[in-house]
């Protein structure tokens, strides 16, 4: 395996950690408020938790079909992701 599709994939593997995290805190709220936006956020970690997976199983397994320029700019996609969540779930936890 190629040196960038490892490391696009540690950072597809830890974004889905810190959703993982994120589906647990606002399961947690839904079910002592029944609030309808802890659900809503759910679904929208959910969404981005399977384009993570369905990321990084790609880049394990499709490596011979993307072009190798093309993964600088995925790497900068995944770590803008990771940065967001991190923020994201910063603020939730505040």
């Amino acid at each position: 395996m190629e040196t960038t599709s490892l490391i696009l994939s540690i950072v597809s593997i830890a974004n889905m950690g810190i959703l993982g995290i994120l589906i647990a805190i606002f399961g947690n709220m839904y079910t002592k408020t029944r609030a309808q936006l802890p659900l809503g956020m759910i679904v929208v970690a959910g969404m981005l938790f399977l384009h993570n997976v369905i990321g990084s199983l790609a880049y394990f397994s499709m490596e011979e079909i993307f072009s190798h320029e093309i993964f600088p700019y995925m790497l900068g996609v995944g770590i803008a992701e990771l940065a967001g969540l991190l923020i994201f779930l910063k603020i939730t936890l505040d």
